[in-house]
């Protein structure tokens, strides 16, 4: 053995040493007992990397600046370097890690140290990014989401993962399948059919060696992560290490003493871990930003103070963003520009009225921004990355808000090839390919644009020299044609107009105040976009010097809005969209603006028909008796035949169950143009045709249900 080499006994089986038997004596690396214990698996990191063969699949730990195993990655750096060895690697990662310059997923930028890069994310490992835009490496660039499930696949020896996600992106194999440069000839992604219907299946690889980190670990490997800020994919990566016969190594923080860790804190069990890695202060930061933040790792509750946003493109682009947020919703919002709405909503002490959620994992909280960009503080709960996607891709998000770089007359959008450095699409596709309302925002031109609000009107001081609406795109992030054949609504919000997504293209929907539509706008675009009629001006409020007041406004309980009598067909609409129950003089005010209306028009007839929007609705457990009983007294007194909607599939049981409230299961086409005219909605009986037509995804043509009802309403105040 080397000098002072003490390796522990990798395997409790034969079976499962037999891979260290055939491949580590020969680099007389043999195997010790530590202690007189088969089970202690503390090891220095020069010790561990050299369990690492040339021609390993790797995969990595960690997200952008997060949880990065920087003690074991450049032990591995510094043993090629010195050794040569081990070449050939494949590696696998999602987001990252790195620093923007030379650590984290840098380390493997050796010539022939990688062979292949499979990778979401591309941004803070530059020179790894760079070899493979020189043709020095085989490289991938996929869904982050879907790599994720890929290590997943693997940890269940299952062929790779199948979704719908990706289709009419650069991950679609009809468009490069993921393939960074000509050297890369394997497709990783194909399209399958299963029971009749098609999907993509992105191929799982078995995994030779796993790198991860946690917090503690004891002599058996067993791994707690109470001081990290990410949980990511540490398990199923080690998983996927374990069912395909490799090797999984811990980076740590500290040791503690055999049988002292609570059980219920260990999330990566020691009969995966093979190597338990110490690591110095300095290679252990919380991420390569930030060496400690306890509110990342909910040890403390700290207080969340955002700084005020100055007036500029990004705050109008974020206050314009904000009103696509009704309360009780569930967002995501990306890195950069997106992050403002989340500054504006604290601003408008809004930001507790709904549920922001990161793609590692984190639910609830203020995230954090910039560089440390993934955790965040306050929190409600946090997942495993790969289960925050499922629940991203099951539908769980309400609303988004994404980048966008370029942008095409059908809606596509480029975000990940653009600028001289390789990037990559991180979670953008599966987000914005499951999320119900889409937001992408950016300003309208970039390249030195600079503005100015002069008496609640924009001024363009300076246009930007780079114009992104284009006529084509050098890759596809964002399919809009795709999107409307989900029925997404999606918006593309810029600091001087506003476009909506539509079956025709991008349609022209609301321009700011103070700016000329054909040479501030048209004349800059390479297309023509659609427009119908003149373009509303967008909210005055946006460009205003205060508050936009929104906790007053959209977000109160003014019932007078919230009612709308339609004489023509005698009907009565209640809007109760985003109404959340909290206290009994809710229930009183709901209750007695309601019965108001009718004592201030005793001429109405008897019995008057009444809609109800309940979408987004919520009501407190211990109150929903007491609002049920005096809603139920409200129907018995003044209404005729009463209908509900809700797309909200708990506010459905909710209504039906505990406040024994029957929701229209469909309705026809007249129905729903005698419904949206009740509601004081200005459409023709030609745009409902097209919008049931649209909608209308349960393949019983002409018959529009609740859920899908709910949609055509939502579209149409949009």
């Amino acid at each position: 053995p080397e000098p002072g080499f003490a390796h522990t006994m990798l395997r409790q089986s034969w079976k499962a040493a037999s891979r260290v038997s055939a491949l580590r004596v020969s680099k007389v690396h043999f195997i010790q007992v530590r202690h007189g214990s088969t089970r202690h698996k503390v090891m220095s990191a020069d010790d561990a990397v050299h369990l690492i063969q040339s021609g390993d699949t790797v995969t990595v730990g960690g997200f952008v600046t997060q949880n990065s195993p920087e003690e074991i990655l450049s032990a591995l750096s510094r043993r090629y370097k010195a050794t040569q060895k081990p070449s050939g690697l494949t590696v696998v990662f999602g987001g990252g890690p790195g620093d923007w310059k030379d650590k984290g997923m840098n380390h493997f930028a050796h010539e022939g140290m990688t062979k292949r890069a499979i990778g979401g994310h591309y941004g803070q490992a530059p020179q790894l990014g760079a070899m493979a835009q020189a043709n020095k490496i085989e490289a991938y660039n996929l869904p982050l989401g879907s790599i994720s499930r890929m290590i997943r696949a693997a940890a269940g020896k299952l062929p790779g993962h199948i979704t719908t996600v990706g289709y009419g992106t650069m991950a679609d194999p009809k468009h490069g399948g993921g393939k960074i440069n000509t050297v890369t000839k394997e497709d990783l992604v194909e399209e399958i059919e299963v029971l009749g219907k098609k999907y993509l299946i992105y191929k799982a690889v078995p995994i030779n060696v796993a790198i991860i980190r946690g917090t503690t670990a004891d002599p058996m490997g067993n791994i707690t992560m109470e001081r990290e800020s990410l949980y990511v994919d540490n398990l199923i990566q080690a998983m996927a290490a374990r069912a395909s016969g490799g090797i999984v190594l811990v980076q740590v923080e500290r040791i503690a003493t055999e049988n002292s860790l609570r059980p219920r804190e260990v999330k990566i069990p020691g009969t995966l871990v093979d190597g338990v890695v110490v690591a110095s202060p300095e290679n252990h930061w919380m991420s390569y930003i930030t060496e400690y933040n306890p509110g990342f790792t909910s040890e403390i509750k700290t207080p969340v103070s955002l700084s005020t946003m100055e007036m500029d493109e990004r705050k109008i682009i974020a206050r314009r963003g904000l009103l696509e947020v009704v309360p009780n919703q569930v967002v995501n919002l990306g890195i950069g520009m997106a992050e403002g709405v989340a500054l504006v909503a604290e601003e408008e002490k809004i930001l507790n009225y709904f549920t922001l959620t990161t793609e590692p994992g984190v639910h609830g909280g203020v995230g954090a921004s910039g560089h440390d960009f993934g955790p965040a503080k306050n929190y409600d709960a946090i997942l495993d990355m790969n289960q925050q996607f499922d629940f991203y891709n099951g539908g769980g998000l309400d609303v988004c808000f994404l980048g966008m770089a370029q942008v095409t007359a059908t809606g596509d959008v480029n975000v990940t090839r653009v600028g001289p450095a390789l990037k990559g699409p991180g979670g953008f596709i599966d987000i914005s390919q499951s999320t119900k309302r889409v937001n992408l925002v950016g300003t309208f031109t970039t390249g030195g644009l600079e503005i100015a609000v002069e008496d609640g009107k924009l001024v363009i001081k300076k246009e930007g020299s780079i114009r992104k609406f284009v006529k084509s795109i050098p890759e596809i992030t964002f399919s809009g044609s795709n999107a409307v054949s989900r029925n997404q609504m999606v918006h593309y919000i810029t600091e001087r107009c506003v476009f909506a997504l539509t079956p025709e293209g991008l349609e022209l929907i609301e321009i700011a105040p103070g700016i000329d539509m054909q040479t501030q706008i048209l004349d800059l675009m390479e297309f023509k976009p659609v427009i119908k009629g003149t373009p509303r001006l967008m909210d005055a409020r946006i460009f205003g010097p205060s508050r936009m007041k929104l906790l007053e406004s959209l977000y109160s309980l003014d019932m007078s809005t919230r009612l709308n009598y339609n004489a023509e067909s005698k009907t009565l609409y209640i809007d109760l969209h985003g109404v959340s129950i909290t206290t009994p003089d809710v229930v009183t005010d709901i209750i007695t603006a309601i019965d108001g209306f009718f004592t201030k028009n005793p001429k109405l007839a008897k019995k008057v028909d009444v809609f109800v929007n309940y979408d987004g609705f919520d009501c407190r457990e211990e109150l929903v008796k007491d609002f049920t009983e005096k809603a139920k007294q409200l129907e018995n007194k003044y209404y005729g035949t009463v209908r509900r909607i809700s797309s909200a599939g708990f506010a459905r049981h909710k209504l039906a169950d505990s406040m024994q409230m029957s929701l229209q299961k469909s309705y026809n086409t007249n129905e729903v143009y005698d419904l949206l005219k009740s509601m004081g909605l200005s459409v023709s009986r030609q745009t409902v045709s097209t919008l049931c037509a649209r909608f209308d995804t349960d393949g019983q043509k002409g018959v529009i249900s609740s859920e899908e009802l709910a949609s055509i309403v939502e579209a149409i105040k949009a």
